[in-house]
């Protein structure tokens, strides 16, 4: 996602909700469907024999390299076409992959259209806000805000009630199923977007302030954000095959725990927020690491159905939880520079979408060098949450160390 870094445009509160569902429908169809769409059909693709189980979860990786290319290329096909175009147009790549992902012809053709899911998706999400939120009226910017992180959280439930269901189908069917429902909302959407304008080209003209400082504050959250990146990929990707197939508990419950963390992920954005507003965003950040870093230790060492169960609802908070954190840490960090805010929160997107795509590819890998050890992926992603908060608490002793050197040098 990226921020508006430009003055409110003109609103119109009678269309303001019809932008606001044309963003959920996009986050809900570029990320909750198309990323986390795949999780739970991890298992009937090796059971059905389309891909060895290295190359189905090697698959699961270009999703994610695809949103790195997304975030990056989102605002430069937006400058020549425009945001609103931009946006329906992803909706409608999604809308092919899925339809690509039905025949599997060979396993690059699948990879490319995974890869293009994952193009849309990242795209849709740098430019989703930045395109909704100006003609919002300011009373409801929270509310908006909150409605388009929340499609995440309904597109990965959707995904774990609908793919069971469809599963009935065949793999076929479930993938062409998945694109009925992605198609709908692409033309449900399709006139709900903001008319492209001079507040378009505004948000896609280079920042007028000087570039942000690389403030030591600033490194330390780019950090910090990479280090999320890690450690949510290993349970987004791997939870739905651990209960499985790795327990022996078969798909269907394997399907059920995947709703659970769907619950969660609908639960995260507005729970995070609230924490922020209460604690203040540096504290709630550093809450959200230790806990996530405990819960996926707990995943680590436990077998028991209902505990895992009760952790996988706490693990789906994060991934859509923390995009409201980390923006409300970027605030804080440029409290008078809308333009600089969007410059770190543009980069701090570009850091994330890097560490997960690498991160994808590397716990693949060692998924696949490991024989198939869920629990080794596990602890390893609690570790970097765990390095991720000693980064943050080491930055008072780190300020207090350099601030006695500093004053001998005055």
């Amino acid at each position: 996602m990226s921020t508006p870094s430009l003055a409110p445009a003109r609103t119109d509160p009678r269309a303001a909700w019809r932008h606001i569902f044309a963003g959920l429908c996009a986050s809900l169809v570029g990320i909750g469907l198309a990323r986390f769409g795949y999780t739970p059909l991890i298992p009937p693709l090796i059971e059905a024999h389309w891909f060895a189980a290295a190359d189905v979860v090697t698959l699961g990786a270009a999703n994610l390299a695809g949103y790195l290319v997304g975030a990056l290329l989102g605002r430069p096909i937006a400058a020549r076409i425009g945001h609103t175009a931009t946006l329906r147009w992803m909706m409608v790549g999604v809308t092919l992959a899925f339809v690509g992902c039905a025949f599997p012809l060979s396993l690059a053709w699948f990879f490319a259209w995974r890869l293009v899911s994952g193009v849309a998706g990242g795209a849709i999400m740098v430019l989703v806000a930045a395109t909704v939120l100006p003609h919002v009226p300011p009373a409801r910017k929270g509310l908006a805000s909150g409605a388009i992180f929340l499609g995440v959280g309904l597109g990965v439930a959707a995904s774990g009630t609908l793919v069971p269901l469809l599963l009935h189908l065949g793999l076929r069917g479930t993938w062409l199923g998945l694109a009925g429902v992605s198609g709908l909302l692409a033309a449900a959407s399709w006139f709900a977007w903001p008319a492209s304008g001079p507040t378009d080209r505004a948000a896609l003209a280079p920042a007028a302030a000087p570039p942000a400082p690389a403030r030591p504050g600033l490194r330390v959250l780019y950090a910090q954000y990479a280090l999320m990146a890690v450690g949510l990929v290993a349970p987004m990707v791997f939870l739905v095959d651990f209960i499985a197939r790795g327990l022996g508990a078969g798909a269907h419950l394997g399907s059920l725990f995947w709703v659970l963390y769907g619950v969660g992920a609908i639960v995260g954005p507005p729970l995070y927020g609230l924490l922020a507003d209460r604690m203040g965003p540096r504290p709630a950040v550093r809450l959200a690491l230790a806990v996530q870093a405990l819960v996926l230790a707990g995943a680590y060492g436990t077998s028991n159905l209902v505990v895992l169960a009760a952790l996988t609802v706490v693990i789906g908070t994060f991934p859509p939880g923390i995009v409201p954190l980390v923006l409300a840490r970027v605030h804080e960090s440029m409290p008078h520079s809308a333009a600089r805010q969007n410059l770190v929160w543009s980069r701090a997107t570009t850091v994330f979408a890097a560490f997960q795509a690498a991160a994808g590819y590397a716990f693949s890998a060692l998924f696949n060098a490991s024989g198939g050890n869920h629990r080794l992926l596990f602890i390893l992603a609690a570790a970097a949450l765990v390095v991720a908060l000693l980064a943050d608490l080491g930055r008072p002793f780190a300020a207090r160390r350099k601030a006695p050197h500093q004053a001998c040098q005055g």
